[in-house]
């Protein structure tokens, strides 16, 4: 079922040109690089005093992503922390960028990575307001496909709207405003009554 308002999310740009796999591509691209330069940085796997130390360098902090992505690290490492070791290490951070491949992303995730990805501030806001209209499935994720099929869906709600304004204007410049004071008015019909009237 469609939302209330749904038939609007695309009349400006952000959703209207945007493609479901750029966000999801992207956002794995600034997590296997920004995870790149940490690795570099602390090559015996990456602890939470790590995480703290990088968001203080700037060397990291200039390095793309990196705040972003260290930021998330730093809120999710309990999570992502598979063996508990104390450490993240590549096995670990694969494991997510696999998860948002195949799964999708989380409403987390959309807010707190999706920047990453390099699309618009507001393509990002517009899936997290509509999250629960785009997870079809309702598991907690929207995979590239949901998010491609609500956009498609949206594109052609959108036109279906646009059509109904079009016949409305139509109707009504045929038929004329019914606010219009006697025989005032801009309707063909409301013309020609003027140009009998002036006939006779």
């Amino acid at each position: 079922m469609i939302s209330e308002g749904r038939e609007n999310i695309l009349g400006d740009y952000p959703m209207a040109n945007f493609s479901a796999s750029s966000l999801f591509a992207g956002v794995n691209a600034g997590v296997q690089n920004s995870y790149a330069i940490l690795s570099k940085m602390y090559s015996g796997g990456i602890t939470q005093k790590n995480l703290a130390e990088a968001m203080t360098n700037p060397n990291f902090i200039t390095s793309g992503y990196g705040t972003t992505f260290a930021s998330y690290l730093t809120q999710n490492f309990g999570t992502l922390d598979k063996n508990n070791d104390g450490k993240l290490n590549e096995k670990e951070i694969n494991k997510l960028t696999s998860q948002i491949a195949n799964r999708g992303l989380t409403r987390e995730q959309v807010s707190s990575l999706g920047g990453m990805s390099g699309v618009s501030a507001n393509a990002q806001a517009t899936i997290l307001d509509h999250f629960n209209d785009i997870d079809t499935n309702h598991d907690g994720y929207v995979s590239s496909a949901e998010v491609q099929a609500y956009i498609l869906q949206s594109k052609m709600e959108n036109r279906k709207h646009e059509d109904s304004q079009k016949m409305i204007n139509r109707t009504s410049l045929f038929y004329g405003d019914d606010d219009a004071d006697s025989k005032i008015s801009s309707s063909m019909l409301s013309y020609k009554w003027l140009q009998d009237d002036n006939n006779n």
